[in-house]
């Protein structure tokens, strides 16, 4: 089991948001949260990811657990996420918002990189060949050099999938990814989500 989590329990004062939660995700699987609004999934994603700490449970990860981890090193661990509300770096361009997600894993780092320190300028190419080959499997090529707010609402959400991608997780958590979108993106989203999961053996989204 890649992902387990076991007994969840998050309250906010007296309101319970997410009580007793369990399951388990199996690596190479698609595994969806169904609820309707205020059921608590995005919540659930956010103690995953450390956003917020759990009042009861446990959660592991590739057999480590996770709760008591800050969110920098889960994502470094594997597990990356988008969120229910964009939060793409507007003012960066499209380009550099996926390098953004693949120097999490890189030696350098997203700081030294803006700085260019010695050794950074070698891994940038590679990074930015890397962040290229994404934008051209979600199709946003043509409009890597334009800043990301630019965007229309569904490009934006390819691009947000496509910066968690690029840290090359092993599980990827999309918080309501087709939110906002029309049925045409919705669909092609889908089919790119599925698209990923065939071409990523060892690094599929879940």
């Amino acid at each position: 089991m890649l992902l387990e989590v076991n007994g969840l329990t998050k309250r906010f004062g007296g309101v319970t948001a997410v009580e007793d939660v369990s399951f388990g995700v199996e690596e190479g699987s698609i595994f969806a949260l169904i609820g309707p609004n205020g059921a608590g999934k995005t919540t659930v994603f956010n103690l995953i990811t450390a956003v917020l700490k759990p009042d009861c449970g446990t959660i592991s990860f590739a057999g480590r657990r996770l709760d008591g981890l800050k969110p920098y090193e889960i994502a470094a661990a594997g597990v990356t996420r988008t969120f229910q509300n964009l939060q793409l770096f507007g003012g960066m361009t499209v380009l550099e918002n996926v390098m953004t997600g693949a120097h999490l894993t890189g030696r350098s780092g997203f700081i030294k990189s803006m700085f260019r320190r010695p050794g950074v300028t070698a891994e940038d190419k590679v990074i930015k060949k890397e962040a290229m080959a994404l934008l051209g499997e979600v199709g946003l090529k043509n409009v890597a050099g334009l800043p990301a707010a630019m965007l229309p609402f569904g490009r934006q959400r390819l691009l947000e999938i496509a910066r968690a991608l690029a840290s090359g997780p092993r599980l990827l958590l999309l918080d309501e990814p087709a939110a906002g979108l029309n049925s045409a993106e919705t669909k092609e989203l889908a089919a790119y989500l599925e698209k990923t999961q065939g071409k990523r053996a060892d690094h599929d989204p879940c």
